[in-house]
């Protein structure tokens, strides 16, 4: 029998409603391993148990009295440290925000509550969201609960760690790069990245808390919010919870996404793509991979080695100039003008990923027009690909977990069959879904001989997300679903 705290929220949220489960009872054994559990792997870094204790015997009293608040009635959840949750504390890993509260809730986490959640803490994440590792000088250094001399990713490592180890049902990250299918598949966990523009960014940081102080924002090229968990019922259900359009436009329109294409595995059409020189995969993720696609063929699922018809290192190119585009609007304005009189340093190659990221922030309005449509052919391939095929497979990220690397981000080095290539790199194909603002949902398929989780990016046609998750769902009962990590015992 699963043990209580390892259960899906769908489950979990079922016992409740019928009564065989006590929302305090839940309370109390996430709080027990997270008491007992977090001090090594540092994933929560703040919580209220007092007032969790409190709304969990309302939501038990009020299901008494036949009051049921929605799908999430009692279930305690947490919440990465940028998204802003009334009366908790909001920093992004920022001593700039170490003691800012916010008065109201993120438009998303106010989904959740209004379906009964009851939030019990936030998770660490690398300062303002912006790394693939998950630590800062706020908080410290999250561990990887499979091995807690790796990273669990980032930047929504916190929150990955957190749902691995079975000290929460479930968690909200956010993703640009890969900042939740990073961690995802570093964790062994489901992840899903949604379409660009379905979920609200309100109460999001950055920008910084009260730039946007009604109910209008700026918002971020490619970057999406969207859910972590241990089953793939569970993504969808909280997509359910949390797609809708920003708030001003409620008025004339709402998001419906489309049901799955198909809901038996057998009527999937299946590209896959494993490997590309302009972004190296190890063997072990491509071996992963490889029985995976090999599974599906023999239950008689069509599969090919297909994908669109792009080139890969220049979709990457592209990703990284707009990429910089983004970071280029935060930067401070001396550093800016620094940029503007000298892009590109003598000791920093030309052709080097910091020189691009700075090359992409200070590049003129027009040269990110021509970008942005090179872009838009790029995402009309891909939807002429779709029509072929239902999902792409593809790798997450070209390696597993690797060691904690607190050097300076564009010192480092990624370490791919044992050559060395740009740490950039572990952003490739993740980059290569985001930049077309595809749906991507990480799936988990299986453990390194090494020990560490492998995860699987399915890829599906723009809005539609729950193509993804169902092709999840019938994935695992193949190849297997979530497994315990070693330090979550």
């Amino acid at each position: 029998m699963q043990e209580l705290h390892f259960k899906s929220a769908c489950e979990l949220a079922e016992s409740i409603r019928q009564g065989s489960l006590k929302a305090t009872q839940l309370l109390d054994c996430y709080r027990e391993r997270i008491e007992r559990l977090n001090p090594e792997l540092n994933a929560i870094v703040s919580h209220d148990f007092e007032t969790a204790v409190k709304k969990a015997r309302l939501s038990d009293k009020a299901l008494e009295k036949g009051d049921y608040k929605g799908p999430l009635h009692g279930i305690p959840i947490t919440i990465k440290d940028n998204i802003e949750v009334a009366g908790y504390p909001c920093t992004a890993g920022a001593t700039e925000f170490e003691t800012y509260r916010p008065s109201k809730s993120a438009d998303l986490v106010k989904s959740l509550l209004k379906a009964g959640a009851i939030v019990i803490g936030k998770t660490n994440l690398s300062k303002f969201a912006d790394d693939f590792q998950t630590y800062n000088s706020l908080f410290g250094q999250t561990n990887n609960p499979w091995n807690p001399a790796r990273t669990p990713g980032g930047s929504s490592g916190g929150a990955a760690v957190a749902v691995a180890a079975g000290m929460t049902t479930l968690d909200l990250g956010n993703d640009l790069g890969g900042s939740i299918r990073i961690p995802a598949h570093f964790c062994g966990i489901y992840g899903h990245k949604p379409s660009f523009g379905i979920v609200p960014d309100k109460g999001m940081i950055p920008p910084p808390p009260g730039v946007f102080t009604e109910d209008y924002l700026v918002k971020k090229d490619i970057a999406v919010s969207g859910p972590l968990a241990r089953e793939p019922e569970d993504l969808e259900l909280i997509l359910d919870l949390i797609v809708r359009p920003e708030k001003p436009e409620r008025k004339a329109w709402s998001v419906r996404l489309p049901p799955p294409r198909h809901k038996k595995l057998k009527n999937f059409r299946v590209g896959i793509w494993l490997d590309d020189p302009g972004c190296p995969v190890s063997e072990a993720v491509i071996n992963r991979t490889r029985r995976v696609a090999d599974a599906l063929v023999n239950s008689g699922v069509p599969v090919e080695e297909k994908h669109p018809k792009i080139n890969f290192e220049r979709s990457f190119e592209l990703f990284t100039s707009l990429l910089g585009g983004i970071r280029g609007h935060s930067t401070p304005q001396e550093l800016f003008n620094k940029w503007l009189e000298s892009p590109v340093e003598k000791s920093n190659p030309v052709d080097s990923f910091q020189s691009k990221q700075i090359v992409g922030a200070i590049q003129r309005h027009r040269d990110w027009l021509g970008r942005d449509a090179e872009r838009q052919i790029l995402r009309q391939k891909w939807a002429e690909f779709f029509k072929q095929f239902d999902v792409l497979l593809c790798p997450v990220c070209p390696v597993t977990a690797f060691p904690h690397d607190h050097s300076p981000w564009f010192q480092r080095e990624l370490r791919i069959n044992d050559a060395s290539y740009p740490y950039s790199n572990i952003m490739g194909w993740t980059g290569l879904t985001g930049l077309a603002y595809l749906p991507a949902t990480v799936a988990p398929i299986g453990i390194s001989s090494k020990g560490l989780p492998i995860g699987i990016q399915i890829v599906g046609p723009y809005l539609e997300d729950k193509t993804t998750i169902q092709f999840a769902k019938q994935l695992k009962d193949l190849v297997g679903g979530f497994t315990p990590p070693p330090r979550s015992i």
